[in-house]
């Protein structure tokens, strides 16, 4: 009997956890030839969710828990998650059940195809139009920087084969981007397409500039192409300066008594090369972070206490990956 494994990475979702435990149990019920576990990673959440999930998992063997010493973010325990999976496969869900749980059936039907990725792609949205929009913009200017071919609207929502998730445990990145990965391994790979609930319990602990740091993990680890632009346009603005001054030079030469240099050019000019200056500053900066960060090789998190691993549970000072 294949075993499948579900991850759910949680943060105050008190009200959504127990039906996203119920959903896929329900799928599991159909699914007799499958076994399963269900492993829920909590970001140290303020809520009732820890309380609910050690109720569940009393009662139920299949669900395993990973509570955090703190939040460490989305990307990060996510990863983490998937690495701590037994199953043959592997299905990423989120905790906000935006993304439909009844379309893992089919992502098993593609795998047991011989897909070894099966990915969900959101065709639509029912959240705010401006939100998908942006997103969509990201996507394409990604697409057209990155040294990869990144899946425009996927969320990391899907299944992965075992294959894939033991690649992943041999990449020592403090900080992966999750999505860029999958695409840069290259395995054979299968799109479903579904349209994106809107939340129907909860508030979203994600916030503007949590978007911002994913967006920007996004380009900083598969592209270079930013730092060569601000190389280009430092060379381009270096010979329009050389240009303007030498007009301006002329023309103060030849219309000595009629031309006034006046002060509007030279504010406008100091603005606007301080303006790029400081945007590619900030863009170099995001890339020594990055750099920082993964060279200072801290784990991905810092485990407080696993519930249901049985023999494969560890000390809490053991556990960091």
């Amino acid at each position: 009997m294949k075993k499948i494994s579900i991850v759910t990475p949680c943060y105050n979702e008190e009200k959504n956890v127990q039906d996203a435990y119920f959903r896929v149990k329900q799928i599991f019920s159909r699914l007799e030839e499958y076994s399963y576990e269900h492993l829920f990673i909590d970001n140290d959440s303020s809520d009732l969710t820890v309380i609910i999930l050690k109720e569940i998992a009393k009662k139920d063997k299949n669900v395993k828990l990973i509570i955090n010493h703190r939040n460490f973010g989305v990307v990060r325990s996510m990863y983490y998650a998937l690495l701590q999976t037994t199953g043959d496969s592997v299905v990423f869900l989120a905790a906000d059940l935006q993304e439909p749980p009844e379309l893992i059936p089919e992502f098993i039907q593609k795998w047991e195809e011989g897909y070894q990725v099966v990915k969900g792609i959101k065709t639509s949205s029912q959240e705010i139009f401006l939100m998908y929009f942006l997103r969509s913009v990201y996507y394409y200017l990604v697409r057209a920087i990155s040294d990869i071919k990144i899946t425009s609207h996927f969320t990391g929502f899907g299944l992965y084969d075992k294959q894939v998730i033991e690649i992943l445990r041999e990449i020592n990145d403090p900080y992966p981007y999750f999505r860029g990965l999958i695409e840069e391994l290259g395995f054979s790979s299968f799109n479903i397409e579904y349209q994106q609930q809107q939340r129907k319990k909860g508030k979203s602990s994600y916030n503007l500039y949590r978007y911002f740091d994913e967006a920007m993990l996004g380009i900083t680890s598969h592209s270079r192409i930013p730092l060569r632009i601000a190389t280009i346009i430092g060379l381009i603005m270096s010979f329009f300066s050389l240009i303007v001054a030498m007009g301006y030079l002329i023309a103060k030469l030849m219309f000595w008594q009629s031309f006034p240099l006046g002060n509007a050019p030279v504010v406008v000019g100091l603005f606007l090369l301080s303006s790029i200056q400081l945007f590619f500053i900030g863009i170099i900066g995001e890339y020594i972070g990055l750099i920082h960060l993964r060279m200072l090789k801290r784990p991905l998190v810092l485990e407080r206490e696993r519930i249901n691993f049985d023999s494969d549970t560890k000390s809490e000072n053991d556990r960091c990956n």
